[in-house]
């Protein structure tokens, strides 16, 4: 099977989209937790590990940029008449988060919250495509091609960050192990319009 261009191993199965479409407030509810979720995992990191200078300086503005998006989903919700309403488990995040080693140095288990932050920005980019490929919604397809252009820098931006603190070999070599195991895990997965992972 050929790869995704993103290095994911298993597409997004084709019918996400046309699930997703019929009930367009599940997924713009579920995309504004995907935008707090990632801001408070780089606060986490910078929080962890403020010695690291080239990480505080390269997350930072992530975080700033993770929760504007947060904002205008949340604006994309109101204009609609809609609520934010409450956070939804993430069947998806808690799967690949099984992926990070338990034992290692300390910089063995930053590489791997790095690489989880790259493949989930990864997963959310190739979703975003999709919606602002196919939604009929014009306004959306604008916005999701706008983050989905976003979220593509941020996923090489956690790779490169990675390979400060282990060599490049070893982070690829992980890397390439995460994406393996995500493709099994998306597999197991139900097809979940509500859900953008």
């Amino acid at each position: 099977m050929e790869k995704h261009v993103l290095g994911l191993e298993l597409p997004t199965e084709p019918r996400w989209v046309q699930i997703a479409e019929r009930d367009i407030r599940e997924i713009l509810t579920d995309h504004a937790y995907c935008e707090q979720k990632a801001a408070s995992s780089c606060i986490s990191l910078i929080v962890t590990y403020p010695h690291l200078d080239l990480l505080v300086e390269t997350l930072t503005p992530i975080v700033a940029e993770e929760w504007a998006h947060f904002e205008r989903v949340v604006e994309a919700l109101r204009t609609r008449g809609w609520g934010l309403g409450p956070p939804r488990k993430d069947e998806y995040v808690a799967g690949i988060q099984q992926f990070v080693m338990k034992g290692g140095s300390e910089s063995q288990r930053l590489v791997d919250r790095l690489l989880i932050n790259a493949l989930i920005e990864a997963r959310s980019c190739e979703r975003f495509r999709l919606l602002a490929k196919e939604i009929q919604d014009e306004g959306l397809r604008a916005f999701y091609y706008e983050l989905m252009v976003s979220e593509a820098g941020h996923y090489k931006t956690f790779l490169h960050l990675a390979k400060n603190y282990q060599p490049a070999d070893y982070v690829l070599h992980r890397w390439a192990d995460f994406l393996e195991k995500e493709g099994r895990l998306v597999a197991t997965l139900p097809v979940r319009g509500d859900r953008m992972h």
